[in-house]
């Protein structure tokens, strides 16, 4: 009996890819590289399921590409801001995602972040390295404390109720924004809602754990980042276009922030002569919030399960698009 063919876009964990494996005719793209987009569209042809990352562009055209007897596609990530939904679900194509398993890592990556910021870790590597470390200094590399401060959290969805769970064993005040409120979150974590404008005027620390969306889409802008502190630090591990890196510059070349720890950037990554990469008080990670073994492995495990159920035309364990299956004949 013929196998089913998938085209994986990436070298994902063995772990992932030997599950597919043993259901399929696999092939993985092998460059370090994500596939152009003319590639992929190209090598998914006649596939019967993709399975993505959030660096593939998965459009209606790219759909229409691999043929009807497409089955499922399964992204290991958690968003799938890259993915056209409603093209996939007008196609009868179940998306699936792996959500939940992130959430620790990426608070504690959001928390490392935010630590580093404070007490100006990378500023201060640099500066040992470079030879430049004489003497114990009284006024060398100060920062606020992060101990009894106030963080503000912009959406407080699993990520977000992380970090404010880190913050309680600092004694901070907690604020947070979301599209609604969130009454047993409040209780549980001893966090106020308030309107954005609020937030931003009174946290000493703002992280973003948002998703992207039209409305989400440089949040951060010039007008915004005024409204901080000028102590104030930026942590975003969301998606990078919720801050506007102009804007993010002009801030924290001018003073109006302190400091800013990213994630995420626009775009990504980032180009060598991004002005933001010749400031001293900016941090910027290549968006490895989740890099830990455990985490990347079961992202992995989750999206071959996605996979393979819809090679079953079983129900995806973790679908985005669940509408799909009272539409699909």
């Amino acid at each position: 009996m013929t196998k089913p063919r998938i085209f994986v876009t990436r070298i994902i964990p063995e772990k992932g890819l030997e599950m597919v494996r043993q259901k399929a005719d696999v092939e993985v793209w092998q460059d370090p590289l994500p596939p152009p987009y003319e590639t992929l569209v190209q090598k998914v042809k006649g596939m019967d399921a993709l399975l993505c990352l959030l660096t593939d562009r998965i459009d209606g055209n790219l759909m229409d590409a691999i043929g009807p007897q497409v089955k499922v596609i399964s992204q290991m990530a958690v968003g799938f801001d890259n993915i056209d939904i409603p093209a996939a679900t007008s196609r009868g194509i179940p998306v699936g995602n792996t959500p939940g398993v992130l959430t620790d890592t990426t608070a504690d990556f959001a928390w490392a972040l935010l630590m580093a910021a404070a007490r100006r870790v990378v500023e201060g590597d640099k500066f040992t390295r470079a030879g430049k470390w004489k003497t114990w200094g009284p006024v060398d590399f100060l920062g606020p404390d992060i101990s009894g401060a106030t963080l503000g959290i912009i959406g407080f969805g699993r990520i977000g109720q992380g970090l404010a769970r880190r913050a309680q064993g600092f004694d901070m005040r907690i604020l947070y924004f979301d599209t609604r409120r969130k009454p047993e979150a409040e209780q549980k974590y001893h966090a106020q809602y308030v309107d954005l404008n609020t937030l931003l005027r009174e946290a000493d620390f703002v992280s973003i754990h948002t998703t992207l969306s039209q409305d989400t889409h440089h949040l951060m802008n010039d007008a915004r980042l005024k409204m901080m502190k000028r102590s104030g630090v930026l942590i975003n591990t969301a998606r990078g276009p919720v801050v506007d890196p102009q804007a993010l510059c002009r801030a924290l070349s001018s003073g109006t922030i302190a400091y800013a720890a990213l994630d995420v950037t626009e775009p990504e990554p980032i180009r060598p002569d991004d002005p933001l990469l010749k400031l001293d008080n900016i941090i910027i990670a290549p968006h490895i919030a989740s890099a830990s073994f455990q985490t990347r492995n079961k992202m992995a495990t989750m999206a071959a399960e996605n996979l393979i159920a819809g090679l079953k035309g079983e129900r995806l364990p973790n679908c985005v698009n669940p509408q799909v299956y009272s539409i699909k004949p």
